[in-house]
């Protein structure tokens, strides 16, 4: 420091420039720097540095220097600043220019410029950012740059960097952080009086803590010294974080340790840096104002002395402007530090009177002429590194840096800009620290259309260069500091997926601009063609928006009520739902695009509101007037393309009408395809118009010289009515849909045609989402179609369109499809009308029927393919027909009577057709409900629709096969058939005009086969799977014949034949029926016979590999054939072989040698999955098949086939059918299948008819029904519940009489044997029911008179409103909630009439014994009737021994369930509860514990409250509480509960299949059962052999439940690793009290499950502890617990124990247990958590603050506030609910923002508090500041709370605070 002040005093006696020598290498090195033109610093500035003092030197020497610098270098003294004359450390004033969002904009002197970014403030500010990024919410302390500083704040920098951009240009970076501002300053260097730059960095209480930068000080601004600036520059508020002050050191404390400052605006205006401050030129900072002396006064400025020892230079530029040429040598001055180098330590200083009032911001900070180019301007001054001054025409000096000065470094002339050479220039920037206007020379720049972006006006056509594109969009240089962003949605008319392909970086565009915001410097343009391109007016603010003004916007969003459309500047508007087009557009989003571009016309606009209403049905355009032409001109350009015209028919032609355009009669012609939409309707509408006929809003395709040619296309006229169609083609943009017609096919593609004339080529790639073969079979010509336009070329006017489902989707497919459905039939009602007006009186009558109409008609004939001709019509004339499937089997006769119904009228053939089918005639009339899904069955099909029937009513729906116009084409695999379900959504449900009703289909994945027999009769024409051993050697020829011994090897063996190769590798093949003469039954065999055996056969026959045919030997391909052999005994004996048929070629001839009934042994070549049958073959050449359904009557064997039949196996079989007309034998297993009366059979399901019954469908194609009352023996609320479509049944046939069989489900008829009580009696007659008789029944309806119950299928009973109810006076809508249709209820018969057939009914508590049906309590109090009560303590103790196995059993035995549910539902349910176990008796009572931590093992744990433990046994019979008394070890409030788990356990068993459907696997229970009741014992006797049978066949059920120990072991033998299964067994032997047994089973178990399964053995190590619990000793116990923390994971066996003691009532060791685990596991939120649960259930509030405490002790910071909440949740439930809410309190506190904690709070206090509580709470919840997306969540449960617990009134306020929140958000957002 010493040294640099002796030089300092000594710098004034040697002034800069040192000797000649120092001179020499300080010009080449400047040189030299010139060239690399980084730094351009003066030879002057490079000396004067500090030379050493030289004595030698002479006075001569000196007096050449001072001669040289005053020839030399009196110019590059004064060298101005230039970008190169800054360097990093540089410590500059400088003054903001603009403030942007992330960045300042500083002007430095002598017309340079820096930027500051963010980051470079303070640190105290970066801090602040941090913060603000990683919360992901803006801070509310943290003010933007834009509030912090303002344009004209003076502010000292240091120069942070220099670099050079892409471009080449140098860009400044500057700081203003104090840290490195005053970086040179140190905390001892600080003196009172000095005048610093510094940040707010914090508020304090008395003031403000202040960043200054210096190292070890701390810089404070009491309060009362800041008032003044707060109240005179700030507006009164608070000084904020961050914001820039200029300050005076007040006092300094502690050695600089301390600073004291002050802001007051007298004092800091009038501060002057002083000697006494020790100012060194090393840390001398901009900004100081000093008291100097003119040292010399040159032109291009002045040379300072300041601080007595320091010089300074001041240059022109920075002279007092009044005062310039009166400067003098000497004279006193006060000057302002600019800048200081840091190299160099040249200071530079301004004489400016605004910097001389430091804190005082600079007023001028622009220039009026900004932008004018000026003329003949002369040069001032030149100035070799920097650039040249001119003076303006006003005298004012201006400035131009030297780049500026020509258009580039090479044709630079500096001669040219000598004083008084004059230039053009323009004026491009003002420098606020110079004050002076900046020039360019530069021809480009005077040139430019746009200099700055005030200059750019929204709507204008710009032209620019791509400089790069980013995924947001491409930027665009459009002037020389000019860029401009064209969204990425903005780069063409459609979205580009690669906008790099099409634009490159250098490219020129041409855009059009949509917003310019100056300030913000913000451009947004435009590349899309058709806005460039528009010449429609624009709309830049709303006030432009006039109500009829059309112009051209982009469709910003697209929603279901419409589309937002934008314009420029940010306008947009909104196009109406009803506006889009002049046809409905159901689903907008599907049809438009974002960034369409569009015309629409204003309807009307609001500016105030910024609203506008916009349309895009425009306004049609202006006639051309026509006037001057001449007459016959006028009459034939009366239609102009486009126009909609009425048209009069004249005549018929083969391909359309001739028709006359009315007024004027001018002719035209309209194609049949033109007539309308639907491809179909167009031949008919032909049809049925006449010359004559009328024909109104026909629209004018093209005109050429001979005619007009029409369209009557409905789509094609709405569009060009709303003025969607494009009239040129500079209109149309790839992306557009548009709507046209095929005009011709090629095989490359189909070519579009558009109503204005334009056409497109759909090439065959783009044709389809399906692969095209032909294009013919996809379209027709003159088909409506809608097309997407992929690609245009404008130059040959041609473009490429997509005619893709994928591309041209208009809306949701559902409503296209109603849509077209219902112009079709609206269409077909104009034809119909058409109809009405001729004479025929038949064609009239057709006009009049309708699908759904019922006729009576008379059989005239039965076609031989099995359809139906009908007579007696209503016309004599009228052809109607029935065809096979619609006779619905049933059997018909010429003359015979019938009722059938319309299905469909084809109005072109003059036929109807009509169904014979009962479910159709005898619909019922059933409310519907729109919108809800049904299923249906096709009854008829149309091209384009078709017709079904509910199944459920069987009204007839029509519903559309096409679900888009370009939607025609189908696979057959994907047309619909007649017959085939379908699911359908109803859109009506009324019948129109049409006689349907509309729907539309569900998911084709929905559709059903809904007739088995298609499966059996589908020709299954799989070739065979051919052994490929067997088309080997085909190539060699044979000389053998048939009859001939051969010997062989044989080489493989496959499951009906073996493979055999003989001599000379010829190929033979014995089948499985050629191997035994007796094949016994089950047996394979093929399996007798093994590879490389050789065999001696004998040859049978020959087949034909290719067509699979066995061949004569006469025939010429014989020798060819393999050789099929026998090695039958008999065959091989001399003489004794049948050889095969070879002759019958046709296989259906050898099929019908076989007879129906006939016997036949067959071998199973393999199970068909998909078509659910057996293949077998009888032999070589004979092949059959067996149904699913006539393998077996036995639902195990029907489940899986494939484990009860084997590959290659011997079956004997029956023919069912030998008629067959396939290749195949129809065969059976289970004996004729003919359907009589009393026959048993298996059947499927086809439907199910709620609170009717089913249909069953047999593999013989014939139909039943099942009726409600016959589906079991024990009537269910829901009977058809678990039955649905393709469902196996096994059905007795009640009767035969009628088309469909009467068919019935109850065991008691399917399973006689079984013997079970029937619940509730067949009633098929009134004869069937005696007086006072209780039955049950279904409701069927409610009468004007009673309530009517169905008793039978065919039997009814009414119960008079009397009867019905004790209620006295039971309201109507009463009777529809309790009594709905199928409600099931019991009554008892108060009389009969069998003359009338009438039974009367009640239902009254009184005479049933049952609640009443008004019984408002869902499970009604039980009636003590002595009689039931005795009855069910029968059935109670025969069942006590089987029910305690818990519900799984119950779940199985679902006939004991019925039977325990008879006296009447609830009592059932209680009986159930008792039956089982005593736990399950109270299970409902458990309470889970553990509420706050999922218990980690998988066992629940229950406890039970005091009260609801007393009421228990009160609910018990007699008979079962002294059971209960007899063991006390199993009582339930020992705490030890076995089924508890059961439930809730892991299981390693499969969940096992609903076995209620087969009554096989019920024999085993019902049997043991009934075997204790006394007759039963007497049945035994008699049927003992019988019931050994019916045990050997129990025990094989794998449905059956163990009931000994031998049946526990095989259960555990096949399920080793199922706990479940060990637990039970367990159970097993403690329910007879073998506490040693019950120790062995779980020892095993413990051993037997594998190692893998951990939760498994856990299982059973919780129920060993609890079993040792019970009944072992506190040794064993201890014992057992040490193993299973060996075995398990400790911590889950501790909290296991801790919940047994805490059960068992052991708090004490329950207590010393869990003070073990704190010790162990003290990291374990878990274990704090538990304990604190446990001490708060003991009532020891004060022992679980302990708790919490320790608890937070132990546990890492992380895990802190999940368990202090955890603690409050407890203090809810079983503590004190005040402390839990002040825990709360004091926890939202301190984590104000944890939105987990808050929701956890509002559930308990919902929960625990009051409603005013609760609403306080979301009071505070809904004004937290957070992420919208939580703000969101809370809003969503308060209103869910208010919708449950409050008013209308709160709903509506909590919606308005929702709606005032989103406005403040988006307030703050716009701002």
């Amino acid at each position: 420091m010493e040294r640099r002040t002796n030089m300092a005093t000594l710098e004034e006696s040697f002034p800069r420039g040192g000797t000649r020598k120092t001179h020499k290498p300080e010009k080449s090195f400047q040189q030299s720097v010139e060239q690399d033109n980084l730094f351009d610093i003066s030879t002057k500035e490079e000396s004067t540095k500090r030379k050493k003092i030289q004595k030698e030197k002479t006075k001569t020497k000196r007096l050449k220097i001072e001669k040289r610098e005053s020839n030399k270098s009196k110019k590059e003294k004064f060298e101005i600043l230039s970008v190169e004359s800054l360097c990093e450390g540089m410590r500059i004033l400088g003054c903001v220019k603009e403030v942007n969002e992330l960045e300042l904009v500083v002007s430095l002197p002598n017309g340079l410029q820096g930027f500051v970014q963010v980051t470079e403030i303070c640190d105290a500010y970066n801090k602040k950012l941090n913060e603000q990024v990683a919360q992901e919410e803006p801070l509310q302390d943290l003010l933007p740059l834009t509030e912090l500083f303002s344009p004209g704040m003076l502010v000292r920098c240091v120069v942070r960097s220099v670099n050079i951009t892409e471009s080449g240009k140098k860009s400044v970076k500057l700081s203003l952080n104090p840290k490195n501002v005053n970086r040179v300053l140190s905390a001892e260097a600080l003196k009172p009086g000095m005048l610093l730059t510094g940040t707010v960095s914090s508020l304090e209480d008395h003031g403000y803590l202040v960043d200054i930068g210096v190292g070890g000080t701390r810089a404070f601004l009491p309060l009362p010294k800041a008032q003044d600036y707060i109240r005179q520059k700030n507006k009164g508020a608070k000084l904020k974080l961050g914001q820039y002050l200029t300050c005076i050191v007040d006092e300094v404390k502690s050695n600089g340790g301390v600073v004291s400052l002050s802001i007051g605006h007298s004092e800091i205006s009038t501060a002057l840096a002083t000697e006494e401050q020790n100012w060194t030129l090393s840390n001398l900072l901009p900004g100081l104002v000093v008291k100097a002396q003119v040292q010399k006064v040159t032109p291009f400025g002045l040379k300072l002395n300041f601080l007595t020892f320091f010089t300074g230079v001041v240059d022109f530029m920075h002279l007092e402007p009044k005062k310039v040429g009166t400067y003098i040598s000497k004279q006193t001055v006060r000057a302002c530090i600019l800048c200081v180098h840091p190299r160099t330590r040249i200071v530079r200083l301004s004489l400016r009177p605004i910097f001389l009032q430091p804190g005082r911001p600079l007023t001028r900070l622009s220039y009026q002429h900004l932008g004018a180019v000026l003329d003949d301007v002369p040069v001032q001054g030149f100035f070799n590194k920097a650039g040249a001054t001119f003076t303006l025409k006003d005298g004012a000096l201006a400035y131009a840096r030297l780049s500026h000065l020509s258009d580039s470094k090479k044709v630079f002339n500096p001669d040219a800009f000598k004083p008084g050479n004059t230039h053009k220039c323009r004026i491009i920037d003002y420098s606020q620290m110079d004050e002076l206007a900046l020039l360019s020379l530069k021809t480009s720049i005077i040139k430019a259309q746009y200099l700055r972006y005030h200059d750019i006006k929204t709507g204008a056509v710009v032209k620019g260069t791509v400089l790069t594109i980013k995924p947001f969009g491409m930027l665009v240089k459009i002037g020389e500091q000019i860029k401009g962003l064209v969204p990425t949605m903005h780069l063409a008319d459609i979205l580009m997926k690669n906008p790099e392909k099409k634009y490159h970086i250098g490219d020129e565009v041409k855009c059009r601009v949509l917003l310019c915001d100056p300030e913000a410097k913000k451009l947004i343009m435009t590349l899309k063609k058709t806005l460039i391109m528009s010449k429609l007016p624009i709309i830049t603010s709303y006030n432009d928006a006039k109500p009829g003004l059309q112009t051209h916007g982009v469709i910003l969003r697209a929603r279901d009520y419409g589309c937002i459309v934008k314009f420029y500047n940010d306008v947009q508007g909104l196009v109406p739902k009803p506006e889009l087009c002049a046809q409905y557009i159901p689903d907008p989003e599907k049809v438009f695009f974002t960034g369409q571009v569009v015309k629409v016309a204003v309807l009307n606009c609001e500016p105030s509101k910024e609203r506008m209403l916009l349309s895009f049905k425009l306004l049609s355009e202006p006639e051309p007037e026509n006037e001057s032409v001449g007459h016959s001109q006028k009459k034939k350009r009366a239609v102009n393309i486009g126009q909609l015209v009425d048209v009069k028919v004249l005549e018929k032609t083969k391909d359309g009408l001739e028709v006359a355009v009315l007024p004027h009669n001018i002719p035209a012609f309209l194609p049949t395809p033109h007539l309308s939409d639907h491809v179909t309707n167009g031949p008919l509408l032909y049809h049925w118009l006449q010359a004559g006929d009328t024909l109104h809003r026909v629209l004018c395709l093209s005109q050429s010289e001979k005619h007009l040619l029409l369209c009557r296309k409905p789509s094609l006229v709405s569009t060009v009515e709303g003025g969607q169609d494009p009239k040129s083609f500079s209109e149309i943009q790839p992306g557009m849909l548009l709507i046209g017609f095929v005009r011709s096919i090629m095989d490359y593609g189909v070519f579009v045609q558009f109503p204005s004339g334009l056409s497109g080529l759909a090439p065959k790639a783009l044709m389809s989402d399906k692969f095209v073969t032909t294009t013919s079979d996809h379209f027709v010509e003159g088909q409506t179609v809608v097309a997407k336009v992929t690609n245009v070329d404008e130059e040959k006017q041609r473009m490429l369109l997509s005619l893709r489902l994928s591309d041209c989707t208009l809306g949701k497919l559902a409503s296209t499809s109603l849509l077209l459905l219902s112009q079709c039939l609206e269409e077909l009602q104009g034809v119909r009308s058409l109809m009405s007006n001729r004479d025929s009186v038949l064609i009239q009558t057709l006009a009049e029927m309708t699908p759904g109409m019922v006729l009576d008609l008379v059989v005239q004939e039965v076609l031989e393919d099995g359809s139906v001709v009908f007579s007696g019509g209503p016309v004599p004339d009228l052809v109607v027909r029935a065809s096979r499937y619609h006779r619905t089997g049933q059997e018909v006769e010429p003359g015979q009577k019938k009722k059938v119904v319309v299905l469909s009228v084809d109005m072109l053939n003059l036929e109807v057709h009509v169904s014979l089918s009962q479910h159709l005639v005898n619909r019922k009339t059933k409310r519907l409900k729109k919108g809800n899904r049904y299923q249906g069955i096709v009854q008829h099909l149309e091209e384009s629709f078709a017709v079904a029937s509910l199944v459920e009513t069987g009204q007839l729906a029509a519903f559309s096969l096409t679900s888009h116009l370009n939607d025609t084409f189908r696979f057959d695999s994907e047309k619909l058939q007649v017959g085939q379900g379908v699911c359908l959504t109803l859109k009506t449900t009324e019948p129109g005009v049409t006689g349907l009703l509309l729907a539309v289909e569900g998911p084709a994945a929905k559709r059903t086969m809904t007739q088995i027999q298609k499966n059996l009769e589908a020709v299954d024409e799989e070739e065979e799977d051919d052994d490929p051993a067997l088309t080997i050697g085909t190539k060699k020829k044979h000389s053998l014949a048939i009859g001939d011994i051969v010997t062989g090897t044989i080489k493989s063996i496959k499951a009906t034949h073996v493979v055999v190769t003989l001599e000379d590798d010829i190929i033979g093949c014995i089948h499985a029926s050629n191997i035994l003469d007796d094949v016994p039954v089950g047996s394979s065999p093929t399996t007798k016979l093994k590879v490389g055996k050789t065999v001696t056969a004998r040859v049978i026959g020959g087949r034909d590999v290719k067509t699979s045919k066995f061949l004569p030997v006469s025939h010429p391909r014989f020798i060819r054939t393999v050789l099929e052999l026998s090695v039958r005994p008999s065959d091989l004996e001399k003489d004794g072989h049948t050889a095969l048929d070879t002759y019958t070629v046709s296989p259906m001839e050898k099929i019908k040698q076989f007879q129906a009934g006939q016997t036949v042994t067959c071998f199973l070549k393999k199970f068909n999955v998909v078509k659910k049958w057996l293949e077998v073959e009888i032999a070589p050449d004979i092949r059959g098949r067996i149904p699913l359904l006539l393998t077996s009557l036995s639902f195990k064997v029907l489940k899986h086939p494939d484990k009860n039949f084997r590959i290659g196996q011997a079956l004997k079989a029956m023919v069912v059918s030998s008629n067959s007309s396939k290749t195949f034998l129809c065969l059976s297993l289970i004996g004729p299948h003919k359907l009589k009366r009393g026959e048993v059979a298996m059947g499927q399901v086809v439907t199910v008819i709620p609170n009717e019954g089913l249909t069953v469908s047999f593999p013989s194609g014939k139909m039943g029904r099942v009726s409600i009352f016959h589906v079991s023996d024990s009537y269910s609320e829901a009977p058809l519940e678990e039955f649905i479509p393709q469902k196996v049944v096994r059905c007795y046939v009640l009767s035969t009489e009628d088309k469909e069989l009467t068919l019935s489900l109850r065991s008691s008829r399917t399973n006689p044997e079984t013997k079970n009580k029937i619940e509730d009696p067949e009633i098929n007659s009134i004869q069937d029911i005696k007086e006072g008789q209780l039955l049950r029944g279904y409701v069927k309806s409610i009468q004007p008179n009673g309530v009517l119950l169905g008793l039978g299928p065919s039997v009814e009973g009414l119960a008079q409103y009397s009867h019905v109810s004790r209620c006295s006076q039971p309201r109507k809508d009463l009777y529809s909630k309790y009594l709905p249709e199928g409600k099931l209820l019991t009554a008892r018969i108060l009389s009969l009439n069998h003359q009338k057939n009438l039974v009367e009914l009640s239902f009254l508590p009184s005479d049933t014994g049952k609640p009443d049906v008004f019984s408002a309590s869902p499970e009604p109090p039980l009636v003590n009737q002595k009689k039931d009560q005795k009855e069910e303590e029968e059935k109670k103790k025969k069942k006590v021994k089987k029910s305690q196995k818990g519900k799984e059993e119950v779940k199985l035995l679902s006939e004991e369930k019925k039977e325990l549910q008879r006296p009447q539902k609830s009592q059932g349910k209680r009986e159930r509860q008792q039956s089982e176990s005593e736990q399950e008796g109270v299970n409902k009572r458990l309470k889970k514990a553990g509420t706050l931590e999922e218990d980690k093992s998988s066992v629940e744990v229950y406890y039970r409250e005091e009260e609801e433990e007393i009421e228990v046994p009160k609910l018990l019979p007699k008979g079962r509480q002294t059971n209960s008394t007899e063991v006390p070890r199993l009582q339930l409030s020992s705490g030890f509960v076995w089924d508890v788990g059961l439930d809730s356990l892991t299981p390693a068993l499969p969940p096992r299949e609903e076995s209620s459907d087969s009554e096989e696997e019920e024999k085993p229970h019902q049997a043991t059962q009934k075997k204790k009741s006394k007759k039963e014992r007497e049945l035994e006797k008699q049927k003992a052999e019988k019931d050994l049978c019916r045990i050997e066949e129990a025990l094989m059920d794998p449905g059956r439940q163990p009931e000994s120990a031998d049946d526990f072991d095989r259960l555990v033998l096949s399920s080793p690793n199922s706990s479940i299964l060990w637990l039970q067994y367990m159970a097993f032997h403690l329910q007879a009290t073998e506490i040693e047994k019950a120790r062995a089973v779980a020892e095993r178990a413990l051993k037997t499950i594998s190692f893998r399964e951990e939760q498994e053995k856990l299982n059973v190590w919780v129920a060993l502890l609890n079993l040792e619990n019970m009944y072992g000793s506190e040794e064993s116990l201890t014992k057992v617990f040490e193993r299973a923390v060996q075995y398990n994971e400790p911590l889950k066996v501790f909290l296991h124990l801790a919940d047994i003691y805490t059960k068992s009532e052991k708090f004490k060791e329950a207590g010393d247990l869990y003070n073990r685990m704190l010790k162990r596991f003290r990291q374990d939120k878990v274990v704090w958590i538990k304990y604190g649960a446990f001490v708060l259930r003991r009532h020891q509030a004060g022992a679980s603050h302990r708790v919490l405490q320790r608890a937070l002790e132990c546990l890492p910071t992380k895990e802190h506030v999940d368990v202090i909440a955890k603690f409050a949740q407890l203090e809810f439930q079983l503590g004190d609910a005040e402390r839990a809410k002040a825990i709360f309190e004091n926890m939202l506190s301190t984590y104000p923002k944890r939105t987990d904690v808050w929701s956890v709070y509002i559930d308990m206090v919902i929960k625990h508090g009051s409603q005013k509580e609760v609403r306080d709470i979301f009071q505070r919840v809904i004004h937290l500041s957070l992420a919208p997306k939580r703000m969101k969540f809370f809003f969503k449960r308060y209103l869910d709370y208010e919708k449950q617990y409050g008013t209308e009134k709160d709903v509506q306020a909590v919606k308005a605070k929702a709606l005032e929140y989103v406005e403040a958000k988006s307030s703050v957002l716009e701002d």
